[in-house]
C-alpha cells in the first residue's frame, strides 16, 4: 500500500502507453485502463517498472468507472496521478456525423474525463495532494474542418479542466492540461495516409513534455502548455 499510483486512462497505446513507460520508469505502481485488454497487455510488456494493473473498462460508463475505481483503492491505496488521456474521434462534416458518433465522443472525450476525475477528487481532497493530468488537444483550442463534435467535446474538457483549476486553487492538488496536436499514433488509422502521419509528432517527446511539466515543484503550477507541429 507504500506504492505511489499512477492510473491511465487509454493506455493501450500512443500517448497513454508512452506516459505510463514515464510514471513506470519513476517507479510508480501504474493502472492501465482501456476498453481492449490485450493492447493493455502488449503496453505492460514495454514498462520497465514490473508494477501495475490492467483493468478492461469503458470510462464512458460511471458504473464501470466506479467499480473499477473502488478497486484501485481497495488493493493498491489512493490515486496519486489520474491522466484523463482516453480520447476518441470520427472526422466529418457536422452535417454527415451519425448519431453514434456524436455519442461515442461525447461520451469517451467529455463525460469519461468527468467520470474518472470526480472518483479521486475526494481522497486528494482529503490528503490535500495528487495530480490531475487532462490531455486535452489543440481541437479544445480552435474549431476545425471536420473535427466540428471532436472539437465540441474537447472544448468541454477545456471547460472542465479550467473549472478544476479554480475550484482547486486554494489547495495543495495539482492540476495539468495539455493542448497538442496531431500525433503519430494509430488514432489516425484509416483516416489520414501515411504519408500525413509521418510528419507528425512522436508520441514519445510529447510524453516527455507533459512528464517534466506536470511534475510537482515547489511554489509553482504549470497550468497547461500548448504543443504543436511545426
Amino acid at each position: 500500500m507504500d506504492n505511489k499510483v499512477a492510473v491511465i486512462t487509454g493506455a493501450g497505446s500512443g500517448l497513454g502507453a508512452a506516459l505510463a513507460r514515464k510514471y513506470s520508469n519513476d517507479g510508480f505502481h501504474v493502472c492501465l485502463l482501456g476498453r481492449t485488454e490485450n493492447k493493455l497487455e502488449s503496453t505492460a510488456k514495454t514498462l520497465p517498472n514490473k508494477s501495475y494493473s490492467i483493468f478492461s473498462v469503458d470510462i464512458s460508463s460511471k458504473k464501470e468507472v466506479a467499480n473499477v475505481f473502488a478497486n484501485i483503492k481497495e488493493n493498491l491505496g489512493s490515486v496519486n496521478v489520474l491522466v484523463n488521456n482516453a480520447g476518441v474521434g470520427v472526422f466529418e462534416l457536422a452535417e454527415k456525423l451519425t448519431e453514434d458518433a456524436v455519442h461515442q465522443m461525447i461520451d469517451t472525450n467529455l463525460k469519461g474525463t468527468i467520470f474518472c476525475t470526480q472518483e479521486i477528487l475526494a481522497d486528494m481532497k482529503e490528503q490535500n495532494s495528487g495530480s490531475i493530468i487532462n490531455i486535452v488537444s489543440t481541437a479544445g483550442l480552435e474549431g476545425k474542418e471536420t473535427e466540428s463534435v471532436y472539437c465540441a467535446s474537447k472544448f468541454g474538457m477545456r471547460g472542465f479542466h479550467e473549472s478544476l483549476l479554480v475550484e482547486l486553487e486554494d489547495t495543495d492538488i495539482h492540476v495539468f492540461g495539455a493542448y497538442m496536436g496531431g500525433m503519430s499514433t494509430e488514432f489516425w488509422d484509416g483516416i489520414l495516409d501515411e504519408s500525413v502521419t509521418s510528419g507528425l509528432m512522436d508520441p514519445e517527446d510529447i510524453a516527455d513534455i507533459i512528464y517534466h511539466n506536470a511534475s510537482i515543484r515547489k511554489h509553482l503550477n504549470v497550468e497547461q502548455v500548448v504543443i504543436k507541429n511545426h
